[in-house]
């Protein structure tokens, strides 16, 4: 894991906190955001994008992430704030509200991707940021180990969708059960896949 955004901060003294979210291209469950803050004295083994780490790597970097963290938070947005304002809202306004609960809180705060939150914090946009920065990295396992185990506890609600599986993405699974079923109430009414599988 590339750290140098973050050691480049670190060096003038900076609080460098990150954010990312999972969960922009499902079409069934919240958009979730997490932030955090790392000490900058040790590097955590295997910190990358959580995209490219197994389950279990993930479970167990979420949980040390969690334990080494001198701050972290997360924050999500429904399905029905997704259809009312947006996913890049409904993502921006997330990660805003992560943000706002860490405590102490960050001088700068790393952001993935092109757009920053509107807070009172100093936000980067980084475009690819969970593979450039170590704070990011950290931020988009925690999102994503998360919103995983939201969509598993969805999945016992309305099991028929396979969400424990798909985490609410459109797989051919889902796709069948929504033609099927209709959507549920978890689902995203502003996504074509779902308002084209109404029943």
């Amino acid at each position: 894991m590339r750290a140098n955004l973050d050691r480049e901060l670190w060096r003038s003294g900076a609080l460098v906190g990150g954010v990312d979210e999972a969960g922009r291209g499902a079409l069934a469950g919240p958009v979730v955001a997490a932030a955090v803050v790392m000490p900058r004295d040790s590097l955590l083994a295997g910190v990358n994008d959580s995209k490219l780490l197994t389950p279990s790597a993930r479970a167990r970097l979420d949980r040390e992430i969690r334990e080494r963290a001198l701050t972290w938070s997360v924050g999500l947005a429904g399905p029905r704030v997704i259809d009312r304002v947006n996913i890049l809202n409904a993502a921006l306004e997330a990660m805003a509200r992560a943000i706002r609960r860490l405590a102490p809180r960050p001088d700068v705060v790393l952001v993935d991707g092109p757009h920053a939150p509107r807070v009172d914090i100093n936000c980067r946009p980084v475009v690819g940021g969970d593979r450039l920065s170590y704070n990011v990295a950290c931020a988009s396992i925690l999102a994503k180990v998360h919103r995983d185990r939201l969509m598993a506890r969805i999945d016992r609600r309305c099991p028929v969708y396979g969400f424990v599986r798909n985490k609410g993405y459109g797989t051919g699974e889902h796709l069948r059960a929504l033609g099927s079923n209709g959507p549920s109430p978890f689902h995203r009414m502003s996504y074509a896949p779902v308002r084209e599988c109404r029943v």
